[in-house]
């Protein structure tokens, strides 16, 4: 009743102009080691997803829809880890931790449009795997550039209309603390600092989380069955794990990934607790995307060769 009294005193007054970002720890200790660790994550993912892409678009025997697609998961990765890190790491050296109501508003937008892309875009990779290994005679004929250039788009085109509806729903909400308990804007922490009501978000929460998440987790869990079904049926052992080594990557992803935005945007609130909220958080918005370029590089021989080759290339072109 108090929160709601403040929040009706506030309304009388003046809306929330800024917030304030509490940040990834209340002990000033520990919020320096992981602002370290944040900025090393960060650097070492942009870095990695970066060589990922030059190595793809340099090789032309990796100009195939499934380097295609891993080029745009890395350029997401590198967006979606932008729109948090940079912000929370400038705060720190300037000595501030506000932010202000518009600039969260953006913040929140872009990270759910790239959260939701990664999501949606891991479901189109999935398929790709399925037709590669279900389908190999039909394969190039099914993924064709057209098919290949509407797997991508549409992912960018879904993310942005969710993005969009949960932006324009968190214009409407009233604050009874400008306080947020996290290091970026979260839909989650902001909607728990609303005193207004808050049904439609939630529930809008659930029905296009579940559009963004859950569907293509079960999109990418109907493409494995039939792609775990054909490696069983490889006579031998040899052949199973070649077979499944071109999954076993992606599979790393998704496992991180899902796993954890489902721990902290589809549990029952009663079983949040804002440091398992953040640890989650943290392994989905800096440890997957720092992880990606290197599960997909140590376990897949002709972009490890690209890798070199590019590397080797630069060194030698130094003196030039």
């Amino acid at each position: 009743m108090s929160d709601m009294n403040h929040c009706l005193d506030m309304a009388n007054q003046t809306q929330v102009s800024e917030f304030v970002l509490l940040g990834l720890s209340e002990q000033p200790r520990q919020q320096q080691v992981l602002l370290g660790l944040s900025c090393s994550l960060y650097l070492i993912g942009c870095l990695g997803n970066l060589l990922t892409i030059l190595a793809i678009v340099s090789d032309p025997h990796l100009h195939s829809p499934m380097y295609f697609f891993l080029s745009n998961l890395s350029l997401l990765d590198v967006c979606f880890t932008s729109t948090t890190i940079p912000k929370m790491l400038l705060n720190h050296l300037r000595g501030l931790t506000t932010i202000s109501s518009s600039a969260c508003l953006v913040q929140m937008y872009f990270f759910i449009t790239f959260g939701a892309a990664d999501s949606i875009l891991l479901s189109a990779m999935a398929y790709d795997r399925y037709l590669a290994i279900c389908r190999p005679l039909h394969y190039l004929t099914i993924m064709s550039m057209l098919r290949c250039a509407l797997l991508v788009a549409v992912p960018w085109i879904l993310a942005n209309i969710i993005s969009m509806v949960h932006t324009i729903l968190m214009t409407r909400l009233s604050f009874y603390t400008s306080r947020i308990p996290h290091f970026f804007c979260d839909i989650n922490a902001l909607i728990k600092l609303s005193c207004s009501d808050t049904h439609v978000n939630e529930m809008l929460m659930l029905v296009l989380g579940g559009s963004g998440v859950m569907v293509p987790f079960v999109c990418i869990m109907a493409s494995y069955t039939p792609i775990a079904v054909a490696v069983w049926k490889v006579p031998s052992a040899r052949g199973k794990w070649k077979a499944f080594s071109t999954c076993g990557s992606h599979l790393c992803v998704v496992s991180l990934f899902y796993g954890t935005i489902i721990g902290v945007y589809f549990n029952p609130a009663s079983t949040h607790t804002t440091h398992r909220d953040m640890a989650a958080t943290v392994m989905y918005t800096m440890v997957t995307p720092m992880l990606n370029p290197f599960i997909y590089s140590l376990r897949n021989r002709d972009l490890r060769g690209a890798l070199r080759k590019l590397l080797s290339h630069n060194h030698l072109a130094k003196p030039l």
